[in-house]
């Protein structure tokens, strides 16, 4: 027991970095075997995540509606969130392009092969999108099973194809039915209220083998990838990695500057988010520990970030719906020899900022966000292939950029609505787990 207290007394962000250290050292030493020795580590951290996501979001969006001042309020929230939601999606376009143009990636004579495991997605329509939404059974919603439409043209229920909008959408029915019939259903209340506090008591036990999980998603990444797989795109790669810190860094921190926050502490108490975003490579894994971090770390109010992060997690894709399209376009563009015009430049703009929340919910959304993006601009689809073969790479930084905008915009808003409480902004813890209890209850 003084071993594993001793363990718990270092810092979350420490035990993060160690696992993630240690496993690329036995990724590198093992090679390919440590994917077999230790990948099944990391997938089981990735399967309890996932595990405990829908239900804290089913209770957390319940009891969050429900205690937020009213549907007024809850409409004014949301509609300050999204129109967020746009502005740094818009931002993050104009910043994959112009890394693209500044570093062409594209140019230089390479050869590249098409992955052999790439099969091109399909693109939904925005109608059925917004008819996904609504679930056609709310166990199905619950459990995880989507839809999908087989040869025949009928519809087959299809495992692990869920999304959390439909959770996020009965969830949202629930509330605002609560607190239609207020006083008559307040045992009810009580109750959410109670299974959301358990749920978040559930996340901080499984967030304790964060580290664990992290050593073994990365001893198996390098050991299955190498640096060969990386050497032909290595340019794209660190044009993309440099897109994202900059949208990270730069744009994050003017935009938490303009309303008097410290960017140093936003992305203290946010550290324990986008680690595990990045070696998740999942918004979806990653949504507890966002909203623990926002929450118990940078005093965003729990009702109103109970509701905020669970949609970003959902529409809010500043990686991987924004800045990766964008330099997609410019790099094939490039790649092809087919010059970009100042309207298809436009074009990428509206495409990527609406597409993003036009697929969302929709599995593969940096993929299916390419292919939007370059059909919307005219160039050649096939070439998006020839990226897949690092995805995993890219989805790492990708990911970590959800996430973090993710946990941005809810800070913004809270800060602008009096939803922040300060003295725990400015005093950020960065554990998530067991032994860090949460700060005394806000007025």
């Amino acid at each position: 027991m003084k071993l594993v207290s001793a363990w718990l007394r270092i810092p979350f962000w420490q035990r993060v970095v160690a696992g993630f250290v240690l496993g690329a050292l036995a990724g590198w030493l093992m090679g390919p075997a440590a994917e077999t020795w230790f990948g099944p580590l990391g997938d089981l951290y990735v399967t309890l995540i996932k595990m405990i996501a829908v239900p804290l979001v089913f209770f957390a969006v319940i009891n969050a509606i429900s205690s937020l001042h009213g549907q007024k309020s809850v409409a004014a929230l949301s509609g300050r969130t999204f129109l967020w939601f746009v502005i740094t999606a818009a931002l993050a376009v104009g910043i994959g392009l112009l890394v693209g143009t500044v570093m062409q990636p594209g140019t230089g004579g390479l050869q590249l092969a098409m992955a052999h495991n790439y099969v091109p997605r399909e693109v939904p329509s925005v109608v059925q999108v917004l008819l996904d939404v609504v679930p056609s059974n709310v166990f199905y919603a619950l459990s995880g099973i989507g839809t999908r439409v087989n040869a025949a043209g009928e519809t087959v229920l299809a495992a692990g194809r869920g999304s959390i909008l439909p959770v996020i959408f009965f969830a949202g029915l629930v509330g605002f039915a609560i607190v239609k019939l207020g006083e008559k259903v307040g045992q009810a209340r009580q109750l959410v209220g109670q299974m959301s506090e358990i749920m978040i008591q559930v996340t901080r036990f499984v967030l304790e083998v964060t580290p664990i999980g992290t050593f073994g998603l990365i001893a198996g990444l390098v050991g299955s990838y190498g640096f060969e797989k990386l050497l032909p795109l290595g340019n794209f790669v660190l044009a993309l990695y440099i897109a994202c810190a900059l949208h990270i860094v730069v744009v994050y921190s003017a935009l938490l500057l303009s309303h008097g926050l410290n960017p140093l502490k936003f992305f203290r108490g946010a550290a324990p988010g986008m680690q595990v975003a990045f070696v998740s490579s999942s918004s979806f894994a990653a949504m507890p520990v966002a909203l623990r971090s926002i929450t118990h770390n940078l005093g965003v109010n729990k009702d109103y970030g109970s509701f905020a992060v669970p949609l970003g997690a959902s529409i809010k894709m500043d990686g991987c719906g924004a800045i990766y399209p964008a330099l997609c376009a410019v790099f094939i563009s490039q790649y092809s020899g087919v010059p970009m015009s100042p309207e298809q430049y436009l074009i990428v703009l509206i495409a990527s900022v609406l597409g993003s929340f036009g697929t969302a919910g929709v599995p593969g959304t940096a993929v299916v966000m390419a292919t939007v993006v370059l059909s919307a601009a005219g160039l050649p689809l096939e070439t998006i292939g020839y990226l897949y073969a690092i995805d995993r790479i890219l989805d790492m930084m990708r990911t970590m950029t959800n996430v973090t905008g993710q946990m941005l915009v809810p800070v913004l808003v809270a800060k602008e609505t009096g939803l922040l409480d300060q003295s725990v902004y400015d005093n950020p813890s960065t554990n998530v787990g067991i032994d860090d209890p949460d700060p005394a209850p806000r007025a």
